[in-house]
């Protein structure tokens, strides 16, 4: 809903263009409409229309901006909308923003952070309305699959770049995204499929194999189902596998901190946990029996199909505090949903006749073609910039799930002579869970003000308080790589005490470019940076 006729009265324009929806309708083509146009003064809360289910919080203490929302139609007579953030101050930059799992509805309080750095900031509903794990809507609804899948967002952007051209009367100097999840494989999208979008990509924790990630997210929930089975693990026996995790794998990787900074180099030894003879509750005990055992190695194995064909990486050592996938009575409704819904198997379809022809009808039909292929060379001759990441403690999206997808690039495009350095940088983040966020037992640095980030930090957070500049803040090292060709070698990641940025710094840790591994020195105070260096291993 717009402000009251006395904020209206406010500055309304701000270069060739009213902030009203009659001068935002004239940007647009025939097949968009305008729902609102408005101005919010500085320090204003804008107010998410009602039936925005998938993205409900209101963003506050914005920049003084244009608050516009438009829908267009689309394929099979379908819509998509879009949400705009014009602000007064502008920055000469165009920056759109991602979604997360099936969730329909525009993403306006991660608009926020991107307006404070000055960039008119967009986001996608992605051509539905509904939360993260409801995939309903996409039953026998193809049109609205290629619409979430990459239909939506590059319409949006398309119609959103014309709107700040004209809002402003000049031309958007550059033009950036920042998403994680299924905004990590969003943004990858646009690279392989529409490479002029973009100058620079931000892409987190890339849930970027949808037609492996939602059947996998069955198959590993199937490892532990039903609840009944003598080889179920507890949800409460979790943090006690954690525990045992981090005891093995923390002294490993070099020095013992309470971080898993290799979790892929560590000899786990899941026996440690096995009770004793006299145990009767393993529960209470915090054991495990052998069969309890055997689904551990089940979790932390990758899926391999038929004729050893490759279906999906397993959970890594140290993602135990985010087993979510884990937990429940029946797989997360990603997986399930997908099956039901975007396969076409209905809603009376049982989980437990899950299969391997499942996969396969998912490799065939690709719904929505949300799948990103690994030639990224158009983007890369366009003169694009990908910067990439994932938590290595990751339990919603398996961390080895995106290095596949690097080495995969790298095969394509090595060939042709293209090295991946020059437009393609990915980092591991030690510590860090599903796009943000750390463990009580790790406390690792995992801030470096990527998407999502911000608003666990505080609702009017950006950038990285007390270090904003490119070697600490990813957007900030996205723009130094594509305006003046400074490509990051590392970021430092923050941990803030108590999560808050009124608190002191816990401790700092160089994120390293991929393959490389952060190392201490074996001198200095390890909660400092610079007591610390990325090295190959090998």
């Amino acid at each position: 809903m717009p402000p009251s006729s006395s904020a209206c009265r406010l500055r309304s324009t701000v270069g060739a263009l009213d902030c009203s929806p009659s001068a935002i309708q004239s940007t647009l083509p025939a097949n968009a409409n305008v729902n609102f146009a408005y101005v919010l003064p500085a320090n204003s809360t804008f107010q998410v229309p009602q039936g925005d289910t998938g993205y409900p919080i209101k963003p506050v203490g914005l920049p003084a901006v244009c608050a516009v929302s438009v829908q267009v139609l689309s394929v099979g007579n379908t819509t998509f909308g879009f949400g705009l953030f014009l602000p007064e101050s502008w920055n000469g930059r165009f920056l759109a923003v991602g979604n997360g799992g099936f969730a329909g509805g525009i993403n306006w309080l991660d608009m926020g952070p991107g307006t404070r750095y000055g960039f008119a900031t967009m986001s996608t509903d992605t051509g539905h309305n509904s939360s993260s794990a409801d995939g309903a809507w996409a039953y026998n609804q193809l049109d609205k699959q290629e619409n979430w899948g990459h239909l939506a967002m590059h319409g949006s952007v398309m119609n959103a770049k014309a709107i700040t051209t004209a809002y402003y009367g000049t031309a958007i100097s550059y033009n950036y995204y920042a998403g994680c999840s299924t905004g990590g494989r969003q943004g990858l999208k646009e690279a392989e499929a529409y490479p002029d979008d973009f100058d620079g990509i931000i892409a987190g924790a890339p849930a970027w194999w949808t037609s492996h990630l939602q059947p996998w997210t069955v198959k590993v929930a199937l490892y532990n189902l039903p609840a009944t089975a003598d080889y179920h693990i507890p949800p409460s026996l979790f943090p006690t596998i954690g525990a045992e995790v981090l005891k093995q794998c923390d002294p490993q990787d070099g020095l013992t901190d309470n971080i898993i900074s290799d979790p892929y180099g560590c000899n786990f030894r899941p026996e440690e946990l096995l009770c004793s003879a006299n145990v009767t509750n393993g529960t209470t005990a915090g054991c495990l029996t052998s069969p309890q055992i055997s689904t551990l190695y089940k979790i932390y194995s990758d899926s391999f199909g038929e004729n050893q064909t490759s279906l999906f990486p397993h959970l890594n050592f140290g993602s135990e505090g985010q087993w979510l996938l884990l937990s429940g009575n029946s797989p997360n409704a990603l997986g399930t949903d997908f099956v039901r819904y975007f396969l076409g198997f209905g809603a009376d379809w049982s989980f437990y006749n899950f299969n391997e022809g499942i996969q396969r009808l998912a490799d065939q039909v690709n719904p929505g073609n949300a799948t990103v292929k690994f030639d990224l060379s158009a983007f890369y001759a366009k003169g694009g910039k990908i910067l990439s990441y994932h938590g290595m403690s990751d339990g919603l999206i398996p961390t080895g799930s995106t290095p596949y997808f690097y080495n995969h690039v790298y095969r394509t495009l090595k060939p042709k002579g293209i090295d991946l350095d020059n437009f393609y940088r990915f980092f591991l983040v030690p510590g860090m869970g599903h796009c943000s966020g750390t463990f009580p037992n790790m406390n690792a640095p995992w801030y470096f003000a990527g998407p999502n980030q911000a608003q666990v930090l505080g609702p009017t957070v950006y950038s990285v308080p007390g270090f904003m500049d490119k070697e600490h803040d990813t957007m900030l090292a996205m723009m130094a790589w594509v305006e003046n060709g400074t490509a990051p070698e590392q970021i430092v990641g923050t941990k803030y005490v108590n999560e808050t940025t009124h608190d002191k710094v816990m401790r700092q840790r160089p994120l390293c470019m991929y393959p490389r591994q952060a190392r201490y020195k074996g001198t200095g105070d390890e909660n400092d940076a610079n007591s610390w260096e990325c090295k190959m291993l090998y």
